[in-house]
């Protein structure tokens, strides 16, 4: 199911545990984005759904695997 939402988005970043930050956020624009793309830093729970997708650009973020305990 996670895998036809994620084919609606404009791009699909897969993360795992390793590439979370805090207590199961990444951030986006993530570090491998060009800077004239960028925009706001927003911080999105992946942890708890294993999915999130940025409000301002639409990048899909798939957590990969388990998530960190405590979630």
């Amino acid at each position: 199911m996670a895998a036809a939402k994620a084919e609606k988005h404009k791009s699909v970043v897969h993360v795992t545990a390793a590439d979370l930050h805090g207590p199961g956020v990444v951030f986006c624009p993530n570090p491998k984005m060009p800077l004239w793309s960028s925009h706001p830093k927003v911080y999105l729970d992946v942890a708890t759904t294993g999915e999130a997708t940025c409000p301002y650009c639409g990048t899909h973020y798939v957590l990969d695997g388990p998530a960190p305990k405590g979630h």
